[in-house]
């Protein structure tokens, strides 16, 4: 780096950066600051402080508790099972009442299994045989029921057959039912209990009514009417995720109950209940799509006279639900509140800053703007004066140097500049009130002195004062124009204003 690098830079670490108002009477641009103001007003009242409510701290660690029951009696009357009456101890897996329970609506049921040999089925592809060396021993059948046993069984005079396997015999043959068994299940009830805390305002609540009627829950269903009545119909449930029940309890499925709290704790707490929500969860397929439903199997074993272990196959068509909790709290707090008004406050201050890109870039009169809006001013050392109108040390130049800002002469006249003391530093910035007939330019007051014609030397015209100033200098030409040349730093020419004055220095041509 330079030796003028180093001192421009040494000189740019004492600027000092003041703020300067420019009031611009521009209907469009300030027509548009308001619309920006009107739409961060809003914006902050409407949505953050009314619909969002970031006046409020929140709390969305939820701690939540589940308990469900089930009840209903159904009776059945088929030829494996016989008749039969269904209670809740019989269709519900698990019995405990979790948030994740089963009910049971459909069964094939394979009775009397024992551990022995027989064929395996023949719809196993992989029990599929023509010979012995087809059945190798020991082996278990993929996707099937038992281990092979090394013999190929044929029925009849059928070249091929199935491998026998030793397992749970006789195996299950029989495919997916064409009827519910337990199709009046749509009339039980489902009671879901619901317990909730949100820990960081030590806030606890139920969606149980609280009263001290024993009689209450076993005559109340959930409605409108009673939202703290938790008890539901379970063809109502169905029903509300937009499926029937009938079909649903034939091949099974999962449904999702969704209780949300919301609570807004600046208001009572009676004003916070739960909000219920109902889906089906599972993907429902075409009735002949072999992924519709929900089945899973389960036994029940018992020992004969003569202590033989048998057992009872069941394969398990119902409806899964699945109980989930959400919510969070809200509660006044001062420091989201502030948080909220100053991000609307930083916002009002880009609105500004948008408005301010558009008033000096993108408009007709942009450059006028600019000139207006940025502004440096320098202290400035001048020069003794000569006889002569010339600075000490200061060469006679016919022409402006590059770098040098030229001021116009006015109707062929010559300017005048007036300053500080003479030969003293200019005083800051201030304030600077011109004479009559004479304008501001650049820290100085200028005027034009009169032209005398025919003269072809130049000559000294009136010495240009005020009260509190001396004459710097006065010359003038009889040429058609000449130049008041100012020196000028151009750093941060980018920044659409020239930066304060390096020297002055007085231009004067000479024939």
């Amino acid at each position: 780096m330079g030796q003028a690098g180093c001192k421009g830079l040494s000189q740019s670490l004492l600027d000092y950066k003041t703020e300067k108002y420019v009031i611009a009477k521009n209907k469009k641009v300030g027509l548009l600051y308001r619309l920006l103001q009107v739409s961060i007003l809003t914006y902050l009242v409407v949505w953050v402080f009314l619909v969002k409510k970031g006046y409020q701290d929140t709390d969305t660690s939820l701690q939540s508790s589940i308990i469900t029951k089930v009840k209903g009696v159904t009776f059945t009357n088929t030829s494996e099972l016989g008749e039969r009456l269904w209670d809740v101890a019989d269709y519900v897996i698990p019995p405990q009442g979790e948030n994740v329970f089963f009910v049971v609506t459909n069964l094939i049921v394979t009775p009397n299994q024992q551990q022995k040999t027989c064929a395996e089925s023949e719809s196993i592809p992989d029990a599929l045989c023509y010979r012995d060396s087809d059945c190798p021993p020991g082996e278990p059948v993929v996707a099937g029921n038992g281990v092979r046993t090394g013999r190929c069984l044929r029925v009849g005079n059928m070249q091929r057959g199935t491998c026998e396997i030793f397992a749970w015999c006789p195996v299950e043959t029989k495919s997916r039912p064409t009827k519910p068994l337990l199709g009046k299940a749509e009339d039980f009830t489902i009671y879901i209990k619901n317990f909730i805390r949100f820990p960081k305002f030590n806030f606890s609540k139920t969606n149980v009514l609280d009263t001290k009627d024993k009689a209450f829950l076993k005559s109340c269903h959930f409605g409108p009417e009673n939202p703290y009545c938790p008890i539901f119909r379970l063809g109502s449930v169905v029903s509300w995720t937009g499926s029937n029940f009938q079909e649903i309890a034939l091949q099974g499925g999962v449904i999702g109950i969704q209780i949300e709290w919301d609570c807004d704790l600046d208001k009572a707490p009676s004003e916070c209940n739960p909000r219920y929500s109902f889906s089906r969860l599972d993907n429902k397929f075409s009735e002949n799509s072999i992924s519709s439903g929900y089945n899973f199997r389960f036994a029940k074993y018992y020992r004969d006279g003569a202590g033989v272990e048998f057992r009872t196959l069941m394969k398990a068509y119902g409806i899964r639900f699945d109980v989930m909790v959400n919510g969070k709290a809200g509660k006044f707090n001062i420091i989201p509140t502030i948080i909220n008004i100053g991000s609307g406050v930083a916002l009002m201050g880009a609105g500004a800053f948008f408005c301010d890109l558009v008033l000096i870039y993108l408009i007709k009169k942009s450059h006028f703007y600019r000139d207006k809006k940025y502004e440096e001013v320098r202290s400035v050392m001048l020069l003794p004066l000569q006889p002569g109108g010339t600075f000490v040390g200061a060469p006679l130049i016919r022409a402006p140097l590059p770098g040098l800002e030229t001021l116009p002469w006015l109707d062929g006249n010559a300017w005048c500049v007036t300053a500080g003391p003479l030969g003293g530093p200019l005083e800051g910035p201030r304030k600077v009130e011109c004479s009559e007939n004479m304008l501001y330019r650049a820290g100085f007051c200028l005027r034009a002195a009169g032209r005398r014609k025919g003269l072809q030397r130049p000559w000294a015209g009136d010495l240009v004062s005020r009260p509190d100033s001396a004459a710097i200098c006065h010359v003038t030409s009889d040429k058609s124009e000449a130049s008041l040349g100012l020196s000028f730093s151009l750093r941060e020419r980018a920044s659409t204003y020239v930066l304060g004055f390096l020297d002055l220095v007085v231009l004067v041509g000479w024939g």
